[in-house]
C-alpha cells in the first residue's frame, strides 16, 4: 500500500486582536500568524476493512471522533462518498493544548494528505471550506507560511514576508482550553493590538517596528487565570529576548530574537524554569 506523509508544522501569533462579538455569538479575529519549524508529521495509508485508523506516539491524544484529524477523514469520506479504510500515523512532536495549532495543522496535513491518497484534486478554497468545519484555525493551516487571518477564522491572506528571527517556546506544565477562554472575554475591556500596523512593519520588513506592535488581546484573560504565564514572559525579556508574548490562548510562551547566541541564553536561562523548552526558526 502506498503512503502519503505531510508535515504539519507549528503556529505562532504575531498579533491577535479580538475585534468584537457576532451576531451568531462568535468573536470576530484579527490575528497574524507564522509557522515555526516544529512539527509534527502525518502520515495515511489506505486500507483494505473500511474504517479509520490512527495511531499516536503521544499517549495523551484520543484516536477516536474526538481527535480532529479523525474529524477531517470521516468528513472527506462522507462528502466525497469514499468507501475505503484509511489508517493515519500522528507523529507528534507539537505540545497538545499549546496555542501552537497542533491539532489544527495535523487536521489541515491529513486534508492534504487525503486528497493526494483519493485523487480528488481538490482545490484550495474546497480544502480550507473542509478545515473550516473542524476550526478556525485549520484554513489557515492548509496554507501556514505568515497570513492574515480574519472573520471566524475563514478569511486567510497570504502576506510576503521575509521574517528572520530565532523562536524560543517555552510550554508550562498546564494546558488550556480555547473553548473555555472565549466565554470570559469582555470586549469593552480587553487590550486591542493594532493589526493593520503590524501588517505594515512585516511587509516592509522593519523588525523593531513589527516587534512594537506585536500582542495578544487573549492574554488578559489567560493570564488573569494563570500568572504564571507572565512570569514565563518576564523571565524572557530578562534573559535578553526581543520580545516575549503568549501565543493563541496560550499557555505557550514565545520569545523573538535575532541573533542564534541570544536564543541560546534564553533557552539557557528558561531550562531550569519549565521542562519544555524548544528553540527553532520562523519558516
Amino acid at each position: 500500500m502506498s503512503s502519503i506523509i505531510e508535515k504539519a508544522p507549528a503556529k505562532i501569533n504575531l498579533g491577535l486582536d479580538i475585534v468584537g462579538k457576532r451576531e451568531d455569538g462568535y468573536h470576530e479575529l484579527s490575528m497574524i500568524m507564522v509557522s515555526v519549524d516544529l512539527s509534527d508529521y502525518v502520515t495515511v495509508t489506505e486500507i483494505d476493512s473500511n474504517e479509520i485508523v490512527i495511531e499516536s506516539n503521544n499517549h495523551k491524544m484520543p484516536l477516536n471522533g474526538r481527535n480532529d484529524v479523525f474529524k477531517a477523514a470521516a468528513m472527506i469520506r462522507e462528502r466525497y462518498g469514499i468507501s475505503k479504510g484509511v489508517k493515519i500515523v500522528l507523529e507528534k512532536s507539537i505540545p497538545i493544548c499549546a496555542g501552537l495549532g497542533g491539532g489544527s495543522t495535523d487536521a489541515a496535513a491529513t486534508i492534504r494528505a487525503l486528497n493526494q491518497l483519493w485523487d480528488l484534486n481538490l482545490s484550495k478554497s474546497e480544502m480550507v471550506s473542509i478545515g473550516f468545519e473542524i476550526g478556525s484555525d485549520v484554513p489557515y493551516c492548509i496554507e501556514a507560511g505568515c497570513s492574515l487571518i480574519s472573520g471566524k477564522g475563514e478569511v486567510v491572506e497570504c502576506l510576503d514576508s521575509r521574517i528572520s528571527s530565532w523562536v524560543v517556546l517555552v510550554k508550562p506544565e498546564f494546558g488550556v482550553s480555547t473553548r473555555t477562554v472565549f466565554p470570559e472575554i469582555d470586549c469593552s475591556t480587553i487590550s486591542r493590538v493594532n493589526i493593520p500596523a503590524l501588517k505594515e512593519a512585516i511587509l516592509s520588513q522593519d523588525y523593531q517596528a513589527m516587534i512594537s506592535h506585536m500582542g495578544n488581546s487573549l492574554e488578559d484573560v489567560t493570564i488573569s487565570r494563570k500568572p504564571f504565564i507572565q512570569k514565563i514572559k518576564d523571565k524572557m525579556m530578562k534573559c535578553g529576548a526581543d520580545v516575549a508574548l503568549m501565543t493563541g490562548s496560550g499557555p505557550t510562551v514565545f520569545a523573538l530574537c535575532q541573533t542564534e547566541k541570544k536564543a541560546d541564553r534564553i533557552v539557557n536561562g528558561m531550562r531550569g524554569f519549565c521542562k519544555e523548552v524548544y528553540k527553532v526558526r520562523i519558516l
